[in-house]
């Protein structure tokens, strides 16, 4: 009986709690099957009468497609993705297995940037790729996104807690350290990849703030600015085209979570995270 109750004690505000969570995806979904003079009625009408169908076709295949964005936005995230695993699992790998002077007060510092606010550096990188000819280009977006301090924290801290006879035992049998790298230790961490693989990814997919100081021409739009484009006859937002595209928008991020779900469970136990 005790356990029947406890049960209860904890499932029903967790219940409230994640209805009250997804409320807002109810909301944006019922919207986009609206109509947008609908989309400000009063007491608000959940069920869509009718449904508004029009308004996903519109979004896809209209004057205004999201379609463009949405590949762009894809090309940046997995271009960020790759660049990102690929710097922090090595550096990750030097500031745990690597002897070299200074390391652990290295690593300190680079930690240490972490604390510098992200709208911060939205000038300072402006200035640069206007300098170096990449200001209004895919690759202002990408290459800022390849190294993170988060990424190469979450490597080290896999790195270290893994058992260093692995390496020792590889290194009598004359493997050296790129070896011992890739054939030992990155294996290992996949779990701990997919998960920061999944962090990458949604971060760039919902980056908004960069794109808005480094893009300019809308012809280079990734998904969230060109969210900007459905306006009524009025130039006002249009709810029910804005939210259609929006159901659009987190679709992939969706399917990444529900793939790599698991791994990503495995990860944050793997590394200490709760």
């Amino acid at each position: 009986m005790t356990s029947k109750y406890s049960k209860w004690i904890w499932g029903v505000p967790l219940w409230i709690l994640a209805i009250a969570f997804l409320a807002p995806f109810a909301w944006m979904i019922s919207t986009a099957l609206k109509a947008d003079v609908d989309a400000y009625k009063i007491p608000m009408q959940w069920i869509p009468d009718p449904f508004q169908w029009d308004n996903f076709s519109t979004v896809l295949s209209g004057a205004t497609s999201v379609l463009p964005a949405f590949g762009r936005s894809v090309f940046v995230a997995l271009l960020r993705v790759a660049g990102e695993l690929i710097t922090a699992t090595m550096a990750g790998y030097a500031f745990a297995r690597m002897s070299f002077k200074g390391r652990d007060k290295l690593f300190l510092l680079y930690l240490a940037t972490a604390i510098i606010p992200a709208q911060l550096l939205l000038v300072p990188r402006f200035i640069y790729f206007q300098k170096l000819g990449l200001y209004d280009t895919l690759w202002a977006l990408i290459l800022p996104g390849m190294f993170t301090v988060l990424g190469t924290f979450l490597m080290r801290q896999f790195f270290v807690s893994q058992p260093s006879e692995f390496a020792e035992a590889a290194r009598m049998d004359g493997a050296n350290e790129w070896r011992v790298f890739t054939r030992i230790y990155l294996p290992l961490a996949t779990p701990v990849m997919s998960a920061l693989g999944i962090l990458a990814f949604v971060w760039s997919w919902n980056d908004y703030e960069t794109p808005l100081v480094l893009i300019s021409n809308p012809d280079r739009y990734t998904l969230p600015l060109s969210l900007t484009n459905f306006v009524d006859e009025q130039g006002q937002i249009a709810p029910g085209l804005t939210m259609a595209a929006s159901v659009i928008s987190i679709v992939p991020v969706l399917i990444v979570f529900v793939v790599l779900q698991r791994r990503f469970i495995a990860a944050m136990t793997h590394t200490g995270i709760k």
